[in-house]
């Protein structure tokens, strides 16, 4: 037996990869993060599937949970939000299935970040505007961040800026951008992106910790920094299509 990493995607039960949503129906055993997961998703398990929520297991715990599953001849899907390559502990939880020989492979997932630019109708890679994109986060009550990967770094580059797990220092991390991306710098946040408590909020570097506040956020979004956010204010267009490229 498996034990599959699959990425739930941004929460809607219908943004899951065709194959995720196969596992999901063939699994035994499902674990999945409660914090951040439509419990719709869960529509796509067997009605005699057991269902674990790991919002409050330690990764020992969850780990328990997979061997012991797979010693029974069960199959295991262990959802993360998102997408696994992004913040999902499928590097420690990896390693301590390697160490009690169980295998396990990997199915990708929507990204929080993708379908927030979605939802405003952003593309964060506008020519002659930004070309890159920074994932990121930054330190409260987490892992230390390695270094050389400070924010303003990041910002110095004039990249889009995607701000994970970071919501509660909105005012903190907009101070520290400023210089580099100036007040009046597009700033958008999503909230629970495509789920029944969906939030969005539109900025500047300014204004936008105000109306995180405002609406008091907490958990579960993300901040995206960053000129390409200006969307038709901007005139750049990719020299991919333009009509003075020569196509053979």
């Amino acid at each position: 037996m498996t034990v599959h990493f699959a990425g739930a995607g941004p929460g809607a039960a219908d943004l899951l990869t065709l194959r995720t949503a196969r596992l999901l129906a063939e699994a035994d055993v499902v674990l999945y993060p409660g914090t951040y997961l439509d419990t719709e998703v869960l529509g796509h398990c067997r009605a005699d599937a057991r269902l674990v929520d790991t919002q409050r297991l330690d990764l020992e715990a969850i780990t328990s949970v997979m061997v012991e599953a797979h010693e029974a001849g069960q199959d295991v899907v262990r959802l993360t939000s998102g997408d696994p390559s992004l913040y999902s502990a499928l590097h420690e939880q990896g390693r301590r299935l390697d160490a009690a020989g169980v295998p396990w492979d990997v199915t990708p997932g929507v990204p929080a970040y993708a379908a927030a630019a979605a939802l405003v109708g952003r593309e964060l890679t506008v020519p002659l505007v930004a070309q890159s994109v920074v994932l990121t986060r930054t330190r409260a009550r987490s892992t230390a961040m390695p270094e050389g990967e400070s924010l303003a770094a990041f910002a110095a580059t004039g990249a889009t800026l995607v701000l994970h797990l970071a919501i509660t220092r909105t005012r903190d991390l907009m101070a520290e951008v400023a210089p580099h991306y100036g007040a009046g710098c597009p700033v958008v946040v999503v909230h629970r992106a495509t789920q029944p408590g969906e939030v969005v909020l539109h900025g500047t570097v300014a204004t936008i910790a105000d109306r995180v506040e405002e609406a008091g956020l907490r958990q579960a979004a993300v901040i995206l920094v960053g000129p390409a956010l200006a969307g038709a204010a901007l005139d750049g267009e990719s020299w991919l299509y333009s009509d003075g490229r020569t196509r053979t």
